[in-house]
């Protein structure tokens, strides 16, 4: 039988990622080291909560004094085969690829490529006038009023179905919603809408006369050397990606249906070890992505039209400033939760990956950073 155009196209997306079968025999090490009793304490409250929350697989990277000091699998990739979790685990992202998604996008503010407070009209004329304008900072910040995928009514820009690899390219993903009314006036508050961030891939990448998947390998994946990083694509037997579980009905935690994410692209499609978010969270830590300047945009709350603060930066949640000043984002699926903690004061980080897509990995990651930092962090909650 001959492989369908979808499969062929996605071998060609997993193609753009730099040795990803490779990963299983040069991953990442720590290039340092925690003091024992951390150690002792990490792995203690880890396993505490993966009994209480009955987890199967986690995931963790620690980044202490700017460089990653721990990584460790607990429990199981695939219950069924006993697969055990380790380093090399690949597991869903989740709306933790906002993040890095907002990154191109200050990226391109950064090069003069991207205007924050210009109409994303004028970069994606495809997106329909909804009567006001809709700013790429709106995106970023969760204002612009584009319904997520249940809090408002849900329309198709066009009837016309389109074959599955076509979304593989943003600028056609976006018409899954993009006929949908707004559900408040941009601006006037914030509401998280992971549809935003789709049309965000689509208005990064015509701003940077690039595919969105090449713009984050150059400018991302390969000057962090994220060799397992990829877009998730229909499951074909690759590499080390951990099964997914939920529970059901009758509250018994079964596998979940493999279902391909990469039509969200930078709202929820990427996928990595937990050496490479660790090795992404570390960047962030070291400002090797960013100058001080956008950087220090990003981690800035932003404001609505009537000048109310919220706990949105541009791409992140923030929380405190100064030596407490917090960065977080969360994810969540039916098949993985994520979670990033960062401290930039601190240059510390915590960041977890599981299987579970009932796993609380707010929780997890606030008890780990809890000894890593002394004091107890913000309790900030998971973010879709």
């Amino acid at each position: 039988m001959r492989p369908s155009n979808f499969r062929l196209m996605a071998i060609a997306v997993l193609c753009l990622v730099p040795a990803v079968a490779s990963a299983q025999q040069d991953v990442r090490r720590p290039t340092t080291a925690l003091p024992p009793r951390m150690v002792a304490a990490i792995d203690a409250a880890i396993a505490d909560e993966m009994q209480k929350q009955e987890l199967v697989g986690v995931a963790l990277g620690v980044i202490h004094n700017g460089k990653v000091a721990y990584l460790k699998g607990y429990g199981l990739a695939d219950a069924q085969k006993q697969t055990p979790v380790t380093p090399q685990t690949v597991f869903n992202w989740a709306s933790n690829s906002k993040v890095v998604l907002a990154v191109a996008a200050m990226q391109l503010v950064q090069q003069g490529k991207l205007d924050l407070d210009a109409d994303i009209r004028t970069y994606l004329p495809e997106f329909p006038d909804k009567g006001h304008t809709i700013t790429v900072r709106h995106l970023l910040c969760h204002q612009s009023g584009i319904p997520h995928y249940s809090n408002g009514r849900i329309v198709r820009l066009t009837n016309r179905r389109f074959p599955p690899e076509a979304e593989l390219d943003p600028v056609i993903a976006i018409n899954r919603f993009a006929g949908s009314p707004l559900i408040f006036k941009p601006g006037e508050r914030m509401e998280y809408s992971s549809f935003a961030y789709v049309a965000l891939s689509a208005v990064v990448q015509k701003a940077g006369q690039q595919s969105l998947l090449e713009q984050i390998q150059t400018r991302i994946v390969r000057p962090l050397d994220m060799r397992s990083f990829q877009l998730d694509t229909p499951y074909m037997g690759q590499a080390n990606w951990a099964t997914g579980y939920n529970k059901n009905d009758q509250g018994l935690v079964a596998p979940v249906s493999d279902y391909a994410h990469f039509w969200k692209h930078g709202a929820g499609g990427y996928k990595s070890n937990i050496a490479d978010f660790a090795a992404w969270a570390e960047a962030l830590v070291n400002h090797k992505l960013m100058n001080h300047r956008t950087e220090q945009l990003m981690w800035t709350r932003q404001r609505t039209a009537n000048g109310q603060e919220t706990r949105n930066g541009l791409g992140v949640f923030v929380v405190g400033s100064g030596r407490d000043l917090e960065v977080y984002h969360g994810g969540s699926q039916d098949e993985a939760r994520s979670y990033m903690r960062i401290f930039p004061a601190r240059r510390q980080a915590v960041v977890v990956l599981t299987n579970c897509g009932y796993a609380d990995t707010n929780k997890i990651s606030a008890r780990v950073a809890e000894i890593l930092t002394n004091r107890a962090p913000s309790r900030t909650r998971q973010a879709n």
